[in-house]
């Protein structure tokens, strides 16, 4: 059965459906990034432990040893991306620049949050609190 057929044979509550969890998911993609606020900080973690923290506004490259070698992290023009890491798949890299968030490398066990001074000291994050 072929996509047409398919729309031609839904029904009105199907279409309604349908409209609804698009819309519902469109919403969560826009409160998702409303809910992520841009950070002043990049805090690299290395194996859960904060190895490194630099201001977002200073631009500056950093080559950090993990688990499965080394990764270099870029932080230019209040963003932060990964530009080389020695893991197979590299998804690190790909993910690009950032200003909010995070980048994780799993095999090395590194990651790069962008975030800033928490008001309870650090101890909640985004999920947990």
């Amino acid at each position: 059965m072929s996509l047409r057929e398919s729309i031609r044979e839904a029904t009105a509550a199907d279409k309604m459906l349908l409209l609804v969890l698009v819309l519902l998911s469109l919403s969560g993609m826009f409160f998702a990034r409303e809910v992520l606020s841009s950070g002043r900080d990049v805090s690299i973690e290395v194996d859960g432990r904060t190895a490194y923290r630099y201001p977002l506004d200073a631009d500056r490259t950093v080559r950090i040893e993990g688990a499965h070698g080394a990764l270099t992290v870029e932080i230019k023009g209040k963003k932060v991306r990964v530009i080389e890491a020695s893991c197979p798949n590299r998804i690190c890299e790909m993910q690009g620049w950032i200003d909010k968030g995070v980048i994780v490398c799993l095999p090395g066990r590194i990651s790069v949050v962008v975030g800033g001074p928490d008001k309870d000291g650090g101890k909640l994050d985004g999920i947990t609190g």
